[in-house]
């Protein structure tokens, strides 16, 4: 009696097949549904698997440019241009020909550069550290690009930052820790608590920088008098109606190789709440349009290449 099964019954009026054949039929039919959803998914496209890793998964919209040291000279080309010398002595990555005169894209458009990629000729500077008295230059600097710090309808429209773009953050001539938006931590000493100042960082560890530009544009100057009024940060995860071109919100990330009694540390512009930083956009438009489309937009995590890393 355990031969045939009641239901169901062929179609064709035929006679009921045996259970042990219906149950092969079903194990292969398991077997090339599994062996289809396996083709599916590992054909799927880049943003689709990053999405499917699981409900506590966190996703990334980034690039990043590595820019090792290039120079050091008391210029701005942006506050002070055409005047070298009239500035703090600033410490320059990026474009290696960055001085008060470059003024126009094609300045850093003719030069090199030391980032990954080497494709982005954008110049970044900041205030010397200063240790003791005597100059420090980083031992890293990260300038990552986020779709961070907005709504995801504001991510997905993030457009490409423009040629020739320049922007400051920071205040260089704050008086105390209240009027900074910079921070200051300790690499690998999670415990020391972040600050507008500079920390005592552990033995073995080094002091880090942290500094986020404004990434709402007002999408028409590329700087404006006071060079941070064409600029504004997010509200409430929106763009202001002042400033609505949404671009890529760049993170300036230094790491310096001294840590301990932060008492002999001093910035070219004073304390370590003055710490700011200026970027002069050179990246090729069709590698930053990309980025923006192929990172940013559908929300992956891509490295110097930008490709999803």
């Amino acid at each position: 009696m355990g031969e045939h099964v009641t239901s169901p019954h062929p179609r064709d009026g035929t006679a009921p097949w045996p259970r042990r054949a219906l149950l092969a039929v079903l194990a292969i039919a398991a077997l090339l549904a599994s062996q289809l959803f396996v083709s599916s998914t590992s054909t799927a496209a880049p943003e689709e698997r990053a999405a499917d890793v699981g409900p506590n998964a966190v996703r990334v919209a980034e690039f990043v440019a590595e820019c090792a040291f290039s120079h050091r000279l008391p210029d701005d080309p942006i506050v002070f241009p055409d005047m070298p010398g009239a500035s703090h002595m600033h410490s320059f990555f990026g474009s290696t020909v960055t001085d008060a005169g470059t003024t126009n894209l094609g300045d850093l458009l003719q030069g090199d550069s030391t980032c990954d990629p080497v494709i982005d000729l954008s110049s970044y500077w900041v205030p010397t550290l200063y240790a003791n008295g005597q100059p420090v230059e980083p031992q890293s600097a990260t300038f990552y690009y986020l779709g961070e710090g907005v709504d995801a309808d504001v991510v997905a429209n993030t457009q490409p930052l423009p040629q020739g773009l320049k922007i400051v953050a920071g205040n260089a001539l704050a008086t105390g820790p209240d009027q900074s938006i910079a921070r200051w931590s300790c690499l690998h000493a999670g415990h020391v608590n972040p600050s507008q100042d500079f920390v005592n960082c552990p033995s073995g560890t080094a002091l880090e920088s942290y500094l986020d530009f404004p990434q709402c544009w007002d999408g028409v100057n590329l700087d404006s008098p006071d060079h941070k009024s064409h600029m504004a940060y997010p509200v409430a995860g929106q763009c202001p109606s002042t400033h609505p071109v949404a671009v890529p919100k760049l993170r300036q990330v230094l790491r310096y190789p001294v840590n301990g009694d932060p008492s002999g540390f001093e910035l070219a512009s004073g304390a370590g709440y003055t710490m700011h930083g200026d970027f002069f956009n050179a990246w090729p438009e069709d590698e930053m349009l990309r980025r923006v489309e192929d990172c940013i937009r559908p929300v992956i995590k891509c490295g110097a290449d930008g490709v999803p890393s």
